[in-house]
């Protein structure tokens, strides 16, 4: 067969691919350049599909006021040293740039845009990836990378159709200057949530803060054991099939000196949860009521997985019942989903790529040899 180098190519070969790597963020970029290693060539062997337009994953969807050192869960991807920028650049321009280079320094064969509807198909079958616009790619495997960004979360609670200001998610949110002049509920218990609130103090915009429990602050260790332990306790729900817990809940949010400052100042002081809202109040659990223009729900997301819902991978329960190596769909033999459970974020991301291409390439070679080039 002969190489292939492009989109067209691959179409016009007809031939199935060894494996479709669905998403471009850290774990896709991880898991893409294993395969590279494990001598599958770009094309021929797996290609890369990005809904987005170009490089940078869920961050270049980031507000331009989350710098470079105000975000977290920066790692570098494997084989590619992460150069520390400028910390008052934005963090989208940062992650998107180094992306984008790794893209091109090992010639990933990745296919852009590409929005995936939905995925068919067995391992005794083979799978037929399906974009929006018609388009198909058929794999012997798929490691699907699509992490949490086009799922989130929003809540319920009393009331909340009723009210008439504004509310938006972390997903929606773009400047903090938009809200000047209001009186802002930001509801949530994670890091978003704590950004939000300190920006928009430094532009004077009246906040309050709700979350349902106290907010978890804590001093992280910062010895590489601490992260693999906050892996494990995430997965030890996901081999049992439960829905995971959220990466959050298990870490805390990071005592720096930027939260301690508010914390101090009684901006980041959590006025509780929620127990109803109002046209333009919400009632506290303390019984306290308060008036607020908008609502920002910084409530997390849940993993984007819609495209493989016609492979049935749900538990009855709602989550999904992951083998030992935390990457494999107990379900699905070929499917693999990393950007799933503790591997959402990128704590996990980059190993959880290496482990799908390494199961990948195992399954590959046991079950239909003749896949791989």
């Amino acid at each position: 067969m002969n190489m292939v180098g492009s989109e067209a190519d691959v179409q016009a070969s007809d031939t199935r691919l060894a494996t479709v790597v669905i998403g471009a963020g850290q774990a896709g970029l991880s898991a893409a350049h294993h395969l590279l290693r494990k001598g599958y060539k770009p094309y021929e062997d797996f290609v890369v599909l990005d809904a987005n337009e170009g490089p940078g994953g869920a961050w270049r969807h980031r507000w331009d006021t989350l710098t470079f050192g105000k975000a977290h869960g920066l790692h570098p991807l494997p084989g590619m040293a992460f150069v520390t920028p400028d910390p008052n650049e934005p963090a989208s321009a940062v992650v998107a740039r180094y992306y984008g280079a790794y893209e091109q320094h090992f010639e990933l064969p990745v296919i852009r845009p590409f929005k995936v509807k939905h995925v068919a198909g067995s391992l005794e079958e083979g799978f037929t990836v399906t974009s929006t616009d018609g388009r198909q790619l058929d794999a012997a495997s798929i490691i699907n990378a699509t992490g949490t960004w086009d799922k989130p979360y929003w809540p319920a609670y009393p009331g909340q159709r009723e009210f008439t200001g504004r509310q938006l998610h972390t997903k929606d949110f773009h400047s903090p200057e938009e809200f000047l002049g209001q009186r802002v509920l930001v509801v949530g218990g994670g890091t978003s949530a704590a950004q939000f609130l300190l920006q928009f103090a430094d532009l004077g915009i009246d906040t309050l803060w709700s979350t349902r429990r106290p907010p978890q602050w804590r001093t992280a260790p910062k010895d590489s054991s601490w992260g693999i332990g906050v892996e494990a306790e995430v997965n030890e729900r996901t081999h049992s099939g439960a829905p995971p817990r959220s990466v959050v809940s298990v870490t805390g949010l990071p005592l720096t000196d930027f939260y301690t400052a508010g914390i101090e100042s009684g901006v980041l002081v959590s006025r509780g949860g929620i127990a109803r809202i109002g046209e333009r109040s919400v009632e506290f659990t303390d019984g306290s009521v308060e008036h607020i223009d908008v609502i920002l729900w910084a409530t997390g997301f849940r993993a984007s997985l819609d495209q493989l819902a016609a492979l049935g991978i749900r538990e009855p329960g709602g989550g999904i019942l992951m083998g030992e190596d935390s990457v494999s769909v107990a379900k699905v033999p070929g499917l693999f989903l990393v950007g799933y459970g503790a591997s959402a974020s990128t704590i996990g991301a980059t190993r959880a790529g290496r482990a799908a291409a390494v199961g990948a390439s195992r399954l590959l070679a046991e079950h239909l040899p003749v896949a791989v080039h």
